[in-house]
Formats: C-alpha cells, sequence, structure tokens
C-alpha cells in the first residue's frame, strides 16, 4: 500500500505559499475521508517548524490551551503571550510560521470570532510577514460561511483555495500496486471508488467477495456504517437526503421519479438536491449537446462509487446481510453487481477517449439521451468529427446489435462541426468479454469503427500507458 499517492498539483501549489515571502492564506476543503490531513502532512515534510493543531470537539478556552501547547514545541515564546487568538496568532505571524488548523470548522462552532480574527490579520496587520495560514476543514458548509461565500469574513482573503475530491483512477488502483487484473481494477473502483481511507481497507490480496464481506456487508466492518456516518456529520436533517440518495441509487435519475420515489414535493426537492451538489455527493449531468442551464432533461448521479453501492445494496438491509452470513455476497451482490459496475465502466470509458483518439482534438465529452435514444460514450471535437460510443460490462461478447442500436441512434442527435461542414461520425465499441466474430468483421472492414477492450481502457488512462 503506498504511503501517498497523487495530488501532485496540490503539493507543489502549498509549497509555493510556504516559499513566498508574502503572508498566505490557504483554504483546504471536502469531504470527510478525502485525505486533507495527509495531503497536509505530506507537503510539510520539509518544513520542521509548521505548527498543525489538530482541533477536536472542545471549549473554545481548551482549544486555545492546546494549540499553543503544540505551537511552543516549535516556538517556546508563544507561552509568553496573552492567551487570545488575535494574540497568539499575531505572534505566530511576526515569527513567520507555517500554521495548520485541521478541523478549523470545530474551532468557529466555539468561537464564531475567529474568522474575523483571521480578517483583520489579513487585512491591516501582517504587510511585514511571510508567515502562511492553513485552515483545513471537513465541513463544506461551515467552510463556505467561514471562508468561501461571497458574505464569509475571509472572502476574497485567501491566496488558495483547495477542493479535495476522490482520486482518479490511476492514482486509485496505485494502492494495489500489480495484483489486480485490469477487469479486478475496474469492478474495485466500481464498489470502492477513489477516496484513499476506503481504499486503505481493500486487501490486494483478498478477492473483490472477501473485501465486500468483510469491510462493508460485516456489521463490525470498517465501512458498514460509513456514509451514515459521513452524511450526519454535515446533515441537521439527514432522513429526506437519505431517502434521495437511495432513489437515486436505485435508478431514479430525473427529479420527477425522485419525486415520485421518495414522495417529497417536486418543488421542494431543489434545496435537498442543490445541497447534496455542494457537498459533492450528487451531480446533475444534461446530454451533451445542451447548456446545462437550460436543459430540462437532467439527469443526477451519485458521485461517489463508494456511496453509490452503500445506498444500491446496503442501506435498509443490514439485517438481511447478517441473517445470510457469509453466503451474503454470492446471493445479493454477485447476481447484479456486473450491470451496477456498468455506470463506473462507462465513465471509465467516457474519460479514456482522448488518450484513445489522441489524433482528434476532443472538447468535450460526456452522454447523449433523447426519447428512446440513448448513447453511453459522445466526444466532440475541434473538428468535423463526431466519436460515439457503445459500452457493454457483461460476461459474454458484444454483438453486431450494440453496433446497429448505435448507428440508429447517432442519427438522432443533432450536432454539427464548427465551421459548418459535414460531419463525420467514429464509431467505438467497449466490452468487458470481448466481442463476437460479426463485430471483429464489421471493425476490420470499416475505417470508422473501433473496439476496445477493459485493458485498453485501463491502460489508456494509467500514467505510462501500460
Amino acid at each position: 500500500m503506498p504511503a501517498f499517492v497523487n495530488r501532485t498539483e496540490e503539493l507543489a501549489r502549498l509549497h509555493d505559499l510556504y516559499d513566498s515571502d508574502d503572508a498566505e492564506l490557504a483554504v483546504i476543503y471536502g469531504r470527510r475521508r478525502l485525505g486533507k490531513t495527509a495531503l497536509v502532512r505530506e507537503s510539510l515534510r520539509a518544513y520542521e517548524d509548521a505548527v498543525v493543531y489538530q482541533a477536536r470537539q472542545k471549549t473554545s478556552e481548551l482549544q486555545l490551551e492546546q494549540f499553543i501547547e503544540t505551537a511552543a514545541a516549535s516556538y517556546p515564546g508563544v507561552t509568553r503571550i496573552r492567551e487570545d487568538w488575535d494574540e497568539v496568532l499575531g505572534y505566530l505571524a511576526e515569527q513567520d510560521a507555517i500554521v495548520v488548523l485541521d478541523e478549523f470548522p470545530y474551532l468557529v462552532a466555539q468561537d464564531e470570532s475567529l474568522p474575523s480574527v483571521f480578517q483583520a490579520m489579513f487585512d491591516h496587520e501582517l504587510d511585514e510577514s511571510a508567515a502562511t495560514f492553513v485552515l483545513v476543514g471537513s465541513s463544506i458548509s461551515m467552510m463556505e460561511e467561514a471562508a468561501l461565500l461571497g458574505n464569509s469574513p475571509l472572502y476574497g482573503r485567501s491566496s488558495l483555495k483547495l477542493d479535495i475530491r476522490q482520486l482518479p483512477f490511476d492514482a486509485a488502483m496505485e494502492f494495489f500496486g500489480d495484483e489486480y487484473t485490469a477487469e479486478e481494477q475496474v469492478l474495485t473502483w466500481g464498489v470502492f471508488g477513489g477516496v484513499p481511507y476506503y481504499l486503505e481497507e481493500v486487501s490486494p490480496n483478498a478477492t473483490l467477495a472477501e473485501n465486500i464481506l468483510r469491510t462493508i456487508l460485516s456489521r463490525h466492518g470498517t465501512l458498514h456504517d460509513e456514509p451514515d456516518y459521513v452524511l450526519r456529520m454535515e446533515l441537521t436533517e439527514p432522513t429526506r437526503y437519505f431517502s434521495i440518495l437511495e432513489a437515486i441509487a436505485g435508478g431514479n435519475t430525473s427529479r420527477n421519479e425522485i419525486a415520485g420515489r421518495t414522495g417529497i414535493d417536486y418543488n421542494q426537492l431543489s434545496k435537498y438536491l442543490d445541497r447534496l451538489s455542494r457537498l459533492r455527493l450528487v451531480a446533475r449531468h444534461v446530454p451533451i449537446t445542451e447548456r446545462k442551464e437550460r436543459s430540462k432533461r437532467s439527469r443526477y448521479r451519485i458521485r461517489d462509487p463508494f456511496f453509490r453501492f452503500w445506498f444500491h445494496f446496503v442501506y435498509g438491509a443490514a439485517e438481511r446481510y447478517d441473517e445470510i452470513g457469509d453466503e451474503a455476497y454470492e446471493a445479493l451482490i454477485e447476481p447484479e453487481l456486473a450491470d451496477f459496475v456498468s455506470h463506473s465502466f462507462e465513465e471509465l470509458c467516457c474519460s479514456a477517449l482522448r488518450p484513445l483518439y489522441q489524433e482528434h482534438t476532443i472538447t468535450n465529452t460526456g452522454q447523449w439521451w433523447y426519447g428512446e435514444h440513448e448513447i453511453d460514450i459522445v466526444g466532440l471535437t475541434a473538428g468535423e468529427t463526431l466519436l460515439v460510443g457503445e459500452c457493454k460490462f457483461q460476461q459474454s461478447p458484444l454483438g453486431y446489435d450494440a453496433l446497429a442500436k448505435l448507428e440508429e441512434h447517432v442519427n438522432e442527435l443533432r450536432w454539427s462541426p464548427q465551421d459548418g461542414g459535414e460531419r463525420v461520425v467514429e464509431y467505438a465499441l467497449f466490452s468487458r468479454s470481448g466481442f463476437k466474430p460479426s463485430v471483429e468483421e464489421a471493425a476490420a472492414e470499416r475505417d470508422d469503427l473501433r473496439l476496445f477492450t477493459v485493458e485498453d481502457v485501463v491502460r489508456a488512462l494509467s500514467k505510462d500507458g501500460r
């Protein structure tokens, strides 16, 4: 298991702040388990005198007292300063210190004036300082209120804002070295996604079934109640949000479908979906040929594969898994898993489009649908070429009918090259289990059709192309 993977751009930008001759403020945020603390600690490896304080849910007096104890290890003079956030932080700024306040929302919850203390410092007191202050928080709503939204005290003061999200596929797979085949990598990604904390719980020496049973399905598994914990830490009334996520995970992706499934009034649904979007838990998608602000054909998706898996298979069904025991995976998960993971495979194929078609300048990738017509993969190019693809993660070879349907659907897709010329369509078929001879014969005879395996997709997404 790697000690630390990816985040190279974030590390470089933090190092630039630490080495700056001016006072700097960084705001690092993102939901729990994404590795924000690990990122900060990795960035400070070469900076021995940094002050890193991990806040807890304690009184303001205890927090300040423990912060001073932490800071005194590098700056003993801080113990002679009056115990006041303004005075203590000002002293550290005079020392050009690097100061990290991890879980900053816990501090703000006990002392609402703290963001204003930083505001006053950066507005009036730090002209001669080269200090760097790093505020880290998992509560996105509180970080927005303190530092990110237009009416927050620290808005416009930060030199760097890092919105930490899950790792991309290739970085996530570094947790498993060369232990997994391409197919096993896609299946694992489709269940556990790219959150470092979840990936650390997966054993490369165990099968996917064993990992799911041990970490998720078992009542004592480390990830058994994980989404419940994350959501309850962020939301004060989670019940309706749970219902919405369960509905989306069950295939109800339009607002009408979500409203019908949950019983939440259609007009009230927006505020809940907006909140889930702000928390980076769901994303709103529209057909690639439409503008997001105008489209009435939105679909909502759960962004994190693990949350999607949990709400699809686990939420509300824990007792059933307990009753079945060790056979639960084989009985309840395995029969549906290929179909479930097909959604993640489709997203990976979409991400692989650019490296697979380097001869084209692809300006946008996504999906397209209209009525009964739907295309899994669409790539719009700066030239005359329209790329369209079909993805199948089934355990049988892909047949010619998939190509015929794709050709039928693309006839309904309205897109023209920017220069007004005639469009040229190229077709791509992605399959987990290979292709029937009729498809291979068509690909050999046609120059507008290419076939890709799971191995091709994984290779395209890897850094070194292996």
